[in-house]
Order: C-alpha cells, then structure tokens, then sequence
C-alpha cells in the first residue's frame, strides 16, 4: 500500500492505476488454494467468513495463518467441527489472537482484540423446534457480529402454537426490525409469524424432517409458497446467510 501511494505522489502512477491496484492488493491469494478478502468489512460491512466443513484440514490451517498475518478485521469461520476447533487451537500455538468458538453453531471468530459496538438494532430469532436450534445459533453468532441485539426464543412452533403469540408480543414490543424464523418438517411457522407482524422475515427451511419432509425440501418449497407478504426466502440451514441478510436490512433502514 505505501509503495502505490508513493508512486501516485511521485506522478508514476495516475488515480485510477493506483486505485486498481489497491483494489487487487486486497485480495490475497495463499498458495494457489484460497483467495481471501482482507477488506470486504470496509467494503461490505462484514468480515470475511470461510466455509470450514469441506476444506482439507492443512488447506484450512495455511488460510487462517496467512489472514492472520494480513488482514485487521476478525477471521470467521463457519461449519467447523469442535473437533478441528481443538486442532485448530493446538497446532496454531500461543498466540496474541482471542478464538471465540460456538460449538452448537459451528462458528468461530478469530479476533485481534475485543472492540466494543454499540447496538443498531434488535433482531428476534424464533426456532419451530429444538431440533432447529444449531441453525438458529448461526444466524445469533452472525447478527450479534455485525453489532446487533439478537432477541432468541426456540421451540415455539406450529405444533403448540399457543406458545408462539407471548414471544411475538415480547418482541414487537422490544422493536426488533427483522424476524429470523427456522423451521423444518412443513415449515410453516415462517407464514404465521409474517401474518402477525409489520417488518421483514427471513425464513430458514431446516433439514429436520423425514418421509417428505427428509432434506428441508418441503420447509424449503412450503416457505417460497407462502401467502404471507414480508418472506424473504434463504437456502436450506443456512443460518449464516440469514444472519448477514438480516443485517442489512438494518443497516439500510
């Protein structure tokens, strides 16, 4: 970065070359295995989040430590099994960085230091069923990242629907600005939820579910079919993208 902007004072570069290439040295790429954003937070205003569950393990090792040695904002990383979290910890050695696991979530931040954010909004986070819950944690971890309040109440769904009304007053009296609402096996909940309430919702179809219902697809199809206004619709367990979808539609309210 100094190098570019010395060239710009000196006249060897113009404002666009130098722009360009400020724009390329954000992207960082770690031995033909990953390239990494190290400043999509002052881009996109989130950091950048790496799909752990799928990477060979030393592939995901190098990840971490090259982001770590370039990058200032936190390093997540989702679907990780405490298992490799452990490894993680062990193989990285001591180190000034603060590792801030999930285990029910799957998620671990990786900070440089602890910054205090001040709250822009309340997000309220309803699960169907316990069996829901490990989604609905992603999307918490998320949305309390980004500087949200997360508002949580699981296992309130269709089922014993007498349970869900008391939660959605709490809520809607608390002000929170979107509904995050997991939910497997017929997946309705999402619809009743945007019958009661005048802000958005951001269905998660679960794959909890058998016969039919086996995968989330059902939830998936019943939640995109919905008659209720107001439903936004994410892929199947994938708490983490509702989680940064509900952030922005705060921070553009």
């Amino acid at each position: 970065m100094k190098e570019i902007l010395e060239k710009l004072v000196s006249g060897k570069l113009d404002v666009d070359e130098a722009e360009n290439l400020i724009k390329a040295n954000n992207i960082l790429e770690f031995d033909d295995i990953a390239k990494i954003d190290i400043k999509r937070n002052e881009r996109a205003g989130f950091p950048e989040a790496v799909f752990s569950q799928s990477k060979d393990y030393e592939d995901l090792l190098l990840i971490i430590e090259r982001y770590l040695e370039s990058g200032d904002d936190d390093l997540i990383l989702t679907r990780l099994s405490a298992e490799r979290y452990e490894r993680i910890l062990n193989d990285l050695g001591e180190n000034s960085f603060i590792f801030d696991y999930n285990k029910r979530a799957q998620i671990l931040i990786i900070r440089k230091e602890v910054t205090k954010k001040d709250t822009i909004a309340k997000i309220g986070i309803i699960t169907a069923g316990t069996s829901d819950i490990n989604v609905a944690e992603e999307a918490r971890v998320i949305v309390e990242e980004g500087g949200c309040e997360a508002i949580t109440s699981y296992d309130i769904g269709v089922a014993g629907i007498h349970r869900l009304f008391p939660q959605i007053a709490h809520m809607v009296k608390e002000g929170v600005k979107v509904f995050i609402v997991c939910a497997g096996m017929e997946g309705a909940l999402p619809s009743v939820v945007a019958g009661l309430v005048d802000v958005p919702v951001i269905g998660v179809p679960t794959s909890v579910g058998y016969g039919v219902g086996e995968g989330g697809r059902v939830a998936l199809d019943a939640m995109l079919q919905s008659c209720a206004p107001g439903i936004a619709v994410v892929n199947i367990d994938n708490g983490f993208g509702a989680g940064v979808f509900a952030l922005s539609i705060v921070k553009t309210d």
